[in-house]
């Protein structure tokens, strides 16, 4: 394993990270990365990575892409180097979103980036936030969420059951139990500090993160650690006719509610129902 950050070998060694593959990398020339999970998204990573191209994006954070396993062929061939992008990871053990999460940010980490910014690899998310979120995180914010409901954001399109049900019970429970007013607490666009990621008190690293459970554990932990958390408003659009989502309509809202519940009453804590850790 190699390492160009200040992380304690010791420490590094307790990390839980899928297994992955580093098909290219370029290094690090920023200090900041956006990392961009997919996962069989065709034509719409390539539209995002254009879009991010015109905003010269690349001039202020590298650009890297972890793959949960397409099979579209939609990363083939040296067009991503062109399209900006620093790094593609490929991620070959078990586990979906968070999983795949877990493998960039260890790997972010390791390169010794001091903040990482994430957006969603479907396209629905405009990118032109990123140089706010990059300037909250120099500001010493090390939890900034991104959210089409505050002045200022755009919520294009969204299924209306997906509006409740974050309008009037993610959000709203996440901000009673969190102790932070949250307002869009489902969506993936946000930004961490190296600091959040590394405390021991959070604790990032582990198996029981598979699915989407990282993503409400880190909103619910961030501001009861007392970290400093943020949201700015951004523009979220759905297409027409067509929901891009891995998310399926009544199995996987359910399962996204299990994890809120467990997250609320502190299942995922470190340390607590240690017979559920790993």
């Amino acid at each position: 394993m190699t390492t160009a950050s200040d992380i304690p070998l010791s420490t590094r060694a307790t990390w839980e990270v899928p297994a992955f593959d580093v098909s290219f990398w370029s290094g690090v020339q920023h200090p900041w990365c956006v990392v961009i999970p997919v996962i069989n998204e065709g034509e719409r990573i390539n539209s995002l990575l254009s879009r991010m191209v015109a905003l010269n994006l690349e001039d202020l954070a590298d650009i890297i892409i972890v793959d949960g396993g397409s099979t579209d062929g939609s990363l083939e061939g040296t067009w991503l180097r062109e399209k900006g992008v620093c790094g593609l990871l490929v991620k070959t053990g078990a586990g979906k979103l968070s999983a795949q999460l877990r493998c960039a940010y260890a790997f972010a980490l390791d390169q010794g980036y001091q903040g990482i910014i994430t957006i969603d690899g479907n396209d629905k998310d405009d990118p032109e936030a990123i140089p706010r979120f990059i300037d909250a995180l120099k500001r010493g914010v090390d939890f900034v969420q991104a959210s089409r409901f505050l002045a200022g954001g755009v919520a294009e399109n969204t299924p209306r059951s997906r509006d409740f049900a974050i309008r009037f019970i993610h959000a709203p429970m996440l901000s009673v139990f969190s102790g932070f007013r949250w307002t869009d607490t489902t969506q993936g666009f946000r930004a961490y500090s190296k600091r959040l990621l590394l405390d021991p008190r959070v604790s990032t690293f582990r198996n029981k993160f598979e699915t989407y459970e990282l993503l409400a554990y880190l909103s619910f932990r961030a501001p009861k650690l007392g970290f400093r958390c943020e949201e700015l408003p951004t523009i979220r659009r759905y297409p027409k006719g067509e929901v891009p989502t891995k998310i399926s309509s009544v199995r996987g809202n359910l399962a996204i509610m299990k994890v809120l519940l467990k997250t609320c009453f502190g299942h995922y804590n470190p340390n607590e129902n240690s017979a559920n850790d790993g």
